[in-house]
């Protein structure tokens, strides 16, 4: 039997069958279960709906909208016929929907709803290979009469009338697949340029995927929650290739915004979230604990730190005094297990982070609470794992040892390589790039990292962009910028400072976490501009970026780049102005270009700088801001 992804569908449907639920989702507060023979049967329609639609072996999908099991099953129907899907992100502006469906050659659609079916709709003229939209949800499409416009369920019908006369079709179709057929085209987030399409095969994701599982240990007794966006390679292996491997359920929440309390109705055993959203709950956990009475609060701090210093000493493999331990079981009671249960952790085994860095702190925060929180390093082109935290050999500041039958090594200039069954097959219609970062089998991360004495990978930054201030001390922007998200009321940073004098940073206030904040001070604001320039603000981020200065101060490499000063950014940054990515990194060119001036300013005398900026919505609509931004002198820390 080939291994590819259709032939573990039927296998487990041999397996478990409809003993246990392969997918659900919840509707209308309800969840609506699928067995793997309910499963199977819906892609296998769907599959023969787009055959009858003339759906050729080779032909693109695009997926998009939220995770849904419509489009899960329209991922693994194309696939059965030999087919690519080609997921995009449901929150990107129709230009750059326009260049992943016009350069991957797409034919078919599969929209989630009626705001990405609108999307599709408005670039179908500037698309000549797009010929069919699919959409799933059919509130507000009774009076779409396109005739390339069809519903996920008269796809299906379509399917049942072509099953009655091809009786053996589809499982001939999926016979015909192999190993190393195209099993997904993942664009990548485009921090220096136009997105890249990955090609991975299914050994690729399959072999990746398995032995992940091995080693964590991994069955079909797990659930695993299904919202990150599906165009993200880290959903398709956790949530889709892993869930096919290990035979485990996969959880779609009723939206995005009752993640956290379906979460709790499934108190899901295995969880991957990257750094943004492991900040985001640790900043509406801080946000609750500032409006509680004074005895919780005293109780939570308290607790928190005990638990912080436990998690360290047993990082650190120290001992733990029966004291602690003691006390530790009293937080469990307290404070640990009820922030859990509110959580939706409770029953978490295994957590992951991974996408980027996390701060050291977060991690620790989050281990102290008793979440068995591990770090994964990986990309797309090596099918989302390299490195892997395992066992009881975990650190805050590492991504862990290589996975099994992967293999890494350190260039000369510092860059993290590897090999591994994962390595992508090449970018899509890129040969050139393919050879800038496929070597021999070797992978170009552009990551500066290096081996510790435990043989575990420690990354420091992008390679590109770990340089040097005008002295000579080492300048690492995205390990500043961590620390500085540390802080609730801070929800991005971009740090300067090459071929510069000093270290200086551009911070985005969390708008909710320093609203409430503001309310409970009575200082009144009108939008996100205001508060951000308001002087109290300026004080409240002042005191974090004096702790982060300290933290700098005690490494002797990094204690030069000490941040000198601030200023609070006017807007947040947006993957809409092209700012950051999809999966929120930080186009730093970009940044630089636009926001010249204001880079200009903080080397300068001046105590402001003027602005006017345009925003860019989401259906391209486009407005200015105007705005005075304050500039803020820091205390540096010998």
């Amino acid at each position: 039997m080939e291994l590819t992804f259709p032939n573990i569908l039927l296998e487990n449907v041999k397996k478990y069958g409809d003993k246990k639920d392969a997918i659900r989702e919840k509707d209308y507060g309800v969840w609506q279960s699928y067995s793997f023979t309910e499963y199977l049967q819906q892609v296998k329609l769907f599959a023969l709906g787009l055959t009858a639609l003339g759906f050729k072996r080779g032909d693109k999908m695009a997926i998009i909208g939220d995770n849904r099991p419509q489009l899960y099953w329209a991922m693994v129907a194309t696939q059965c016929l030999g087919g690519i899907p080609v997921p995009l992100f449901q929150d990107a502006i129709e230009d750059e929907m326009h260049y992943v469906l016009d350069h991957s050659e797409t034919k078919f659609a599969a929209a989630e709803d009626q705001e990405q079916t609108d999307k599709l709709l408005n670039l179908k003229e500037r698309c000549p290979h797009l010929e069919y939209i699919i959409y799933d949800d059919p509130r507000g499409m009774r009076h779409y009469k396109q005739p390339f416009l069809m519903s996920f369920t008269d796809v299906q019908e379509l399917g049942r009338k072509f099953a009655s006369d091809h009786v053996d079709y589809f499982e001939d179709e999926i016979k015909k697949g192999k190993k190393e057929d195209l099993a997904i085209i993942c664009y990548t987030s485009g921090t220096t340029g136009q997105p890249k399409g990955v090609m991975l095969s299914h050994e690729n994701i399959i072999i990746t995927a398995r032995n992940a599982i091995n080693e964590e240990g991994l069955n079909e007794k797990d659930d695993v929650m299904a919202y990150l966006p599906m165009a993200w390679i880290g959903d398709f292996i956790f949530s889709f290739a892993q869930a096919y491997v290990a035979g485990f359920t996969t959880n779609c929440p009723e939206s995005t915004a009752t993640v956290l309390a379906d979460m709790r109705d499934i108190g899901p055993t295995y969880l991957f979230q990257p750094p943004r959203i492991w900040e985001n709950i640790l900043t509406e956990v801080m946000i609750k604990i500032e409006d509680a009475d004074f005895i919780k609060r005293t109780l939570f701090h308290f607790f928190v730190d005990l638990g912080t210093r436990v998690a360290i000493r047993k990082m650190n493999h120290e001992p733990v005094s029966l004291g602690l331990r003691l006390l530790y079981r009293l937080g469990e009671f307290f404070v640990y297990g009820p922030l859990k249960d509110h959580l939706g952790l409770s029953n978490v085994r295994i957590a992951y982070t991974a996408g980027e860095a996390i701060g050291p702190e977060i991690f620790e925060f989050y281990r102290g609470l008793g979440v068995n929180l591990k770090q994964v390093y990986g990309m797309t082109e090596s099918s989302a794992m390299v490195s892997l935290q395992r066992g009881n050999l975990i650190k805050s500041d590492t991504v862990g040892p290589p996975l099994p039958q992967v293999e890494i090594k350190i260039t000369d200039k510092g860059e993290v390589m590897y090999r591994s069954p994962g390595v992508f097959l090449g970018y899509y219609k890129n040969p050139e790039a393919t050879q800038e970062t496929l070597e021999d089998g070797w992978v170009y991360s552009g990551d500066a990292g290096f081996i510790d004495k435990d043989g575990h990978l420690k990354i420091i930054d992008r390679a590109k962009d770990v340089t040097t201030l005008a002295d000579g001390t080492i300048f690492a922007p995205k390990y500043i910028e961590n620390k500085l998200k540390f802080c609730p009321y801070i929800k991005e940073a971009v740090a300067i400072g090459m071929d510069k004098p000093y270290v200086t940073a551009f911070i985005n206030i969390d708008h909710g976490a320093v609203g409430n904040w503001a309310e409970r001070r009575s200082i009144p604001y009108t939008s996100y501009t205001d508060i951000a320039q308001k002087p109290q603000v300026y004080d409240l981020i002042y005191n974090d970026v004096i702790r982060v200065n300290k933290s700098l101060a005690e490494d002797e490499q990094l204690k030069g780049a000490q941040i000198n000063k601030y200023l609070i950014l006017h807007k947040e940054l947006d993957p809409d102005d092209a700012e950051i990515t999809r999966t929120r990194k930080i186009r730093r060119r970009f940044i630089a270009e636009k926001y010249a001036d204001l880079i200009e300013a903080l080397y300068s005398d001046r105590d402001s700088v003027n602005v006017q900026a345009k925003v860019t919505y989401e259906d391209g609509r486009t407005t200015l801001i105007n705005a005075t931004l304050k500039i803020r002198e820091v205390e540096v820390f010998s």
